[in-house]
């Protein structure tokens, strides 16, 4: 395994509260000391579909937060969308059903030594992290703004808890049943310049990403973001996952978004050749 997932390690654990949130569950596990090495940014691998199941991969989650109180011990929150298979399987089980986990995963965002000016950008579940890592950069005594956005408000994850957690939040919504009407990326110049923002980190779909990454592109602004590319394994070795990323000579590599992902520097990434392969790998 990747030097990246050193601390990765698979137990078995255990479903503390399942609840519905809106469009998605929010499942809270028992994790125990796992909670000390996980990061913003991290995933887990849960084996899905029980001892039975022609489910035989893993299904990669992002780990939304952790926590670790003398009540409830370890414990590791997921948000998800119940879309395929294995995210309504997971979504089906009740309190105290065991779940065997692989985690933590991937590279987690970058934690500034001192305090800047943070922009988190969420469209849709892809959100959930931000949250913990809102906390994280508070604590560090950095300004925290956050802007969601989903195509109806329902599929806006948690807004209470977003306008507790920052110092500003802005909603927008496709069909303006939320917010604003339009997509997050619309007034994302006007707010970096307001608010002299140093980082943007970012989770959601690709094209969100994409968008924000050319925005940028001439500012002096730093995006951090975590990819969503479909993993089979999870773990670095089914190489289904490869990102096309620019290296430092100008040339392209294919990288793993598990392994040297899901958080990337969203200027490396050749957005433009995602989902293809690159003349000089063919």
């Amino acid at each position: 395994m990747n030097t990246i997932n050193k601390s990765a390690v698979q137990q078995i654990a255990t479903i503390h509260s399942n609840k519905r949130v809106g469009a998605y569950h929010q499942i809270l596990i028992n994790v125990g000391e796992m909670v000390k090495s996980c990061r913003p940014g991290n995933f887990v691998a849960i084996s899905v579909g029980g001892d039975s199941s022609r489910m035989i991969l893993r299904r990669a989650f992002a780990i939304s937060r952790v926590s670790d109180s003398s009540q409830y011990g370890g414990t590791m929150e997921l948000i998800v969308a119940p879309h395929g298979s294995g995210s309504k399987w997971l979504c089906a089980q009740p309190e105290g059903s065991e779940l065997d986990i692989v985690a933590p995963l991937g590279t987690s965002f970058g934690i500034p030594t001192e305090p800047i000016n943070a922009l988190l950008v969420g469209g849709g579940y892809g959100s959930a992290p931000l949250f913990g890592l809102a906390d994280v950069l508070k604590n560090r005594g950095c300004k925290v703004d956050m802007l969601l956005g989903a195509s109806i408000g329902t599929k806006i994850y948690a807004p209470m808890e977003g306008k507790r957690s920052v110092n500003s939040l802005k909603i927008y919504t496709e069909d303006g049943s939320m917010g604003e009407k339009g997509r997050v990326t619309e007034s994302l110049l006007e707010i970096i310049s307001n608010r002299s923002i140093d980082v943007i980190y970012s989770c959601g779909p690709m094209g969100m990403l994409r968008a924000i990454t050319e925005l940028v592109a001439n500012t002096e602004v730093i995006h951090q973001c975590a990819v969503e590319e479909s993993m089979a394994c999870g773990i670095g070795i089914c190489m289904t996952c490869v990102l096309p990323v620019r290296n430092e000579d100008g040339s392209t590599s294919m990288l793993r978004s598990c392994i040297d992902g899901p958080v990337m520097d969203g200027s490396h990434v050749q957005w433009d050749l995602v989902g293809r392969i690159p003349e000089a790998h063919q």
